[in-house]
């Protein structure tokens, strides 16, 4: 019988830190180069953050918030056997964002440099750049899964075991200051 499986969505193991602490409520997305579609598509309004850590680097990150990269890579164990997720989130909004000033409206509201971010955006110019607002929850007891072949790559969404279900949740961020951001991020980009 097949164990049961659930969604995860892999970001920078930095950008995990960032939301489990509230810095930031967003991620961007433009699609992993061996995605099946070729660029991003949300698979799931729920799912895992499976953190990685190969292409997080402390330049493309305000140096406000460097911190973070350098608390995840200082637990990271390169040849590890099972990797640990910490939090699960939900999408509230799929915003596509396809140009610069748009972009430039967000600054304020993510860790990533100006570059970078204009960076993703230029990256398969006719895709847009998928900017999800998450609320984000932090698991009681982390989950401990294996590394699995089929994890690696340069792609978006992978499936983990689900293991027992429900897990105990916390929110980041209670619900007025989630909404309160949400309402700022919006007017900044006039919706």
């Amino acid at each position: 019988m097949l164990e049961p499986t659930i969604p995860a969505l892999k970001e920078w193991a930095s950008a995990i830190k960032a939301l489990e602490t509230g810095r930031q409520i967003m991620v961007m997305r433009k699609g992993g180069i061996v995605e099946e579609t070729r660029h991003f598509e949300l698979k799931s309004p729920a799912f895992y953050l499976y953190p990685t850590y190969e292409h997080q680097r402390k330049e493309l990150i305000k140096s406000s918030d460097q911190s973070y990269v350098e608390e995840s890579l200082a637990e990271w164990v390169p040849e590890a056997s099972t990797i640990r997720i910490t939090a699960y989130a939900e999408v509230t909004q799929d915003l596509e964002i396809r140009d610069q000033e748009m972009l430039d409206r967000l600054l304020d509201f993510h860790m990533w440099t100006a570059d970078f971010a204009e960076d993703r955006l230029k990256w398969k110019r006719k895709d847009p750049l998928h900017v999800l607002i998450l609320r984000v929850y932090r698991l009681k007891e982390p989950m401990e899964i294996p590394v699995l072949p089929e994890y690696n790559g340069c792609r978006s969404w992978i499936s983990i075991p689900n293991g027992p279900v429900p897990r105990e949740m916390t929110p980041v961020v209670d619900v007025a200051d989630f909404d309160e951001q949400v309402q700022k991020i919006n007017e900044m980009l006039k919706l």
